[in-house]
């Protein structure tokens, strides 16, 4: 970063990246001259208009002069339809907090929780932090409450008095949170470049943000920088409060480069920890599934079910329960995977998903057709836009003869999603038994190009000889 800032310095203003400007504006928040920074925010060559954060800035700095109607005022002055308007909320509850206004700011907090969408965990951890130093560990408890990751070991902190460290008090740390949200936004949506340039600025304001840390983990990753990743995430200590994310990326990156065995002893030693909780027992999941260890994998989010029943994390059910029926499928235990997809249903009965597993592993076993495709098709109904379950629906068609409808569902779930191979490969069955090979052919090939596995082995045993009962898809 010296580096860098020296390099800003020698660059015509006119030129300055927006990562450079909002460099500079960093560096003159971190010396606590925001009058200096304000300028840098101004558009400048084709750099792009950043004057929208000046509000976060004027408001910050006038809380921690200790001037609460210029600080409240700041923020009032955000647009609700501007790029920082979605976080108002958020912004609005963390300056009543410093102001020690816990009542206020509940409301605010309740609201910015709600829209924090993937940014939950650390928003609410921020906003525990700040009602505890508020002096209101009862408000600062029901910020955690709900909280599906390391719900149990937070609100154990925060009942005791312990701040979790996630806490944002100045204005630097507030720039490097909204900051480190813009990025996730614009890595979500994949528009540009990822946005790495973007998440270091928001480290550099705030070396202790882990949420930064670890979405430039992910970030580095894509770019095929792996090893980097990982170095920068092994760094952060085991009793950081948001060690959960950290080990979801660390995990997610591990399985990717199919290094299974330190995905593994991650994901093992989490669970080894009293305080282990939903995410993760479900993270151990994944990474046995990925091993293809399926009963243990099963085990495991078993497990977690467990958990989501004695917390009440109701709306946690259903997904953990999908996840533990396909391990059970994977593992030949169907009867224990339908009922887990009984219990699902039972809860969520419109959820498209749970309908296609369900209709779709009847028909497979040849149990209740008529209600199997009836099943695929109100999964259809509710998500028409859905690839796989239009194929779902495409297959129930095809198994009981109607050849000709099936073909015409397969063609338009190969047209949603061209490279799933499941998709290619079941259209091309079709049309080789409705007599049309050469389209047949064309169709397996197409299912070639990202077929893995069991599936290339049949399919390049239809190219070879065409359709039989022993290479036929299941």
């Amino acid at each position: 970063m010296d580096l860098a800032l020296s390099l800003t310095g020698k660059i015509p203003t006119a030129k300055l990246s927006t990562d450079a400007r909002l460099l500079l504006v960093t560096e003159n928040v971190k010396q606590h001259h925001v009058d200096r920074a304000l300028p840098w925010l101004a558009s400048t060559g084709g750099s792009g208009d950043l004057t929208f954060l000046s509000p976060l800035l004027n408001a910050w700095d006038a809380a921690e002069r200790g001037d609460q109607a210029a600080a409240l005022s700041a923020i009032n002055q955000i647009p609700a339809k501007s790029l920082l308007g979605p976080l108002r909320d958020e912004e609005q509850a963390l300056i009543l907090l410093k102001f020690h206004r816990p009542a206020e700011a509940e409301p605010f907090a309740r609201r910015a929780i709600g829209a924090a969408g993937a940014r939950e965990a650390r928003v609410r951890l921020a906003l525990a932090d700040g009602f505890l130093a508020a002096g209101d560990r009862t408000r600062a408890a029901a910020m955690v409450d709900g909280m599906i990751s390391d719900s149990a070991a937070a609100r154990q902190r925060i009942l005791a008095g312990k701040p979790t460290g996630e806490g944002i008090n100045t204005t630097a740390e507030a720039l490097s949170s909204v900051l480190t949200a813009f990025g996730a936004e614009v890595a979500r949506l994949q528009h540009a470049a990822p946005p790495i340039g973007l998440v270091q600025v928001a480290r550099y304001a705030d070396p202790g943000n882990s949420g930064a840390t670890a979405l430039l983990g992910l970030l580095l990753d894509s770019q095929d920088r792996g090893d980097e990743a990982l170095a920068l995430l092994g760094a952060i200590p085991l009793d950081n409060a948001l060690i959960s994310q950290v080990r979801d990326v660390q995990v997610r990156i591990l399985t990717h480069d199919k290094r299974f065995n330190e995905a593994y002893a991650i994901a093992a030693a989490a669970v080894q920890n009293p305080a282990a909780g939903l995410s993760d027992y479900s993270r151990l999941g994944d990474v046995l599934e990925a091993m293809d260890r399926h009963n243990e994998a099963a085990d495991a989010f078993g497990r977690a079910v467990a958990v989501a029943n004695a917390q009440g994390l109701k709306s946690e059910l259903w997904p953990l329960l999908l996840l533990q029926a396909s391990a059970l499928e994977e593992a030949n235990r169907w009867p224990e995977a339908r009922t887990a997809l009984q219990q699902a249903l039972a809860i969520a009965p419109d959820e498209p998903v749970l309908l296609n597993f369900m209709g779709y592993a009847k028909l497979e076993r040849g149990e209740d057709v008529d209600a199997a495709e009836a099943m695929i098709r109100k999964a259809s109904q509710l998500a028409p836009d859905d690839a796989s379950i239009t194929d779902s629906l495409g297959w129930a068609q095809f198994k009981r003869g109607k050849t000709d409808e099936a073909i015409e569902t397969l063609q338009k779930a190969a047209e949603k999603d061209p490279e799933q191979a499941e998709i290619q490969e079941h259209l091309g069955d079709a049309l080789y038994t409705s007599g049309r090979r050469f389209e047949a052919r064309f169709a397996w090939h197409a299912a070639l190009v990202t077929a893995e596995d069991k599936v290339a082995d049949r399919v390049k045993e239809k190219l070879a000889s065409g359709l039989t009962p022993a290479n036929a898809a299941p």
